[in-house]
């Protein structure tokens, strides 16, 4: 099957893709946890049956901070979210529930500074950084050729790109939080990414070797022969993230889910984006090639 064939639309949805996720990012940006933006992640458990109004008002009145969310769970458990609350305001509002005569039983209590989320970006752009660096000299020097190397690196950086554009959008609809979770899910797709754009490269490269034909046609032999292989390899993945995000606890679904959507990104770009570049690559070097005066 002539796969390349159609191998600008493919580049063209991958724009569409883009320009979608770019505005989604400025339009809506992101929902930040305590990693990022600071403040404090409270979790606790009353015994007495007391309302949603009269939790808060006791929190607020007994140490003075502003609630920025407090939802109910199940069986009286709760999740406070707000600024950075200091120890002795973290003891008044636990007295403040024992005087309303009810058990508390503290579940999790997370709180940091915006400084430390500041740091923890900035920790993340430069790993970020680091891991495309070292990616692009390996491929580089592994196929003996910079495109190759670019190629590779452009495919990842729009895995990277639509998995964090789809976080905004998910963030904005379902309330879907950037935390270190998501951090590690990013730095994951870059390695899968890569990993199944190699795999037909490496293709591409056996049979060149072996054939005298021009790119195209060993573009396609190379994605009809590693297709089926790079399809069922991810479909495995997928199906253990799936079900991950739909039964796993709340603490993890969104780790799985931007590991699911970054695999199916990493199947699609290795064949439908990596490729097409390495073409459109060769195609302006004999564009060039023609034009230039004999």
């Amino acid at each position: 099957m002539n796969f390349m064939r159609f191998r600008y639309f493919y580049l063209l949805s991958s724009l569409f893709l883009i320009f979608f996720g770019a505005y989604s990012i400025v339009r809506w940006g992101f929902v930040y946890s305590i990693d990022f933006s600071g403040g404090t992640n409270w979790e606790f458990k009353l015994e007495k049956d007391l309302t949603k109004e009269e939790v808060e008002e006791t929190i607020t009145v007994s140490s003075g901070i502003e609630i920025d969310s407090l939802e109910k769970n199940y069986d009286q458990a709760y999740v406070l979210k707000a600024p950075p609350i200091s120890l002795d305001q973290k003891m008044g509002i636990e007295e403040a529930f024992l005087q309303k005569e009810t058990t508390y039983q503290e579940l999790k209590f997370e709180s940091l500074g915006p400084s430390l989320g500041k740091e923890l970006i900035r920790k993340t752009i430069i790993a970020v950084i680091l891991a495309s660096l070292t990616i692009l000299i390996y491929v580089g020097q592994r196929f003996s050729a910079t495109v190759f190397g670019i190629s590779a690196i452009l495919a990842m950086f729009h895995d990277t790109f639509l998995l964090i554009a789809s976080f905004s959008i998910l963030g904005h609809f379902f309330g879907a939080q950037v935390d270190s979770l998501f951090v590690t899910a990013v730095l994951t797709i870059l390695s899968f990414s890569v990993h199944d754009t190699v795999v037909v490269y490496d293709r591409v490269r056996e049979l060149k070797r072996k054939k005298s034909t021009d790119l195209k046609s060993l573009a396609n032999q190379a994605v009809a022969e590693t297709l089926t292989r790079s399809i069922n390899n991810s479909m495995t993945i997928i199906f253990m993230l799936f079900s991950l995000a739909l039964l796993g606890g709340e603490t993890t679904r969104w780790f799985a889910i931007a590991l699911l959507i970054g695999t199916v990104l990493g199947t699609y770009s290795s064949t439908f984006t990596a490729v097409p570049l390495l073409l459109l690559w060769d195609d302006l070097k004999n564009k060039k090639n023609k034009n230039k005066p004999k």
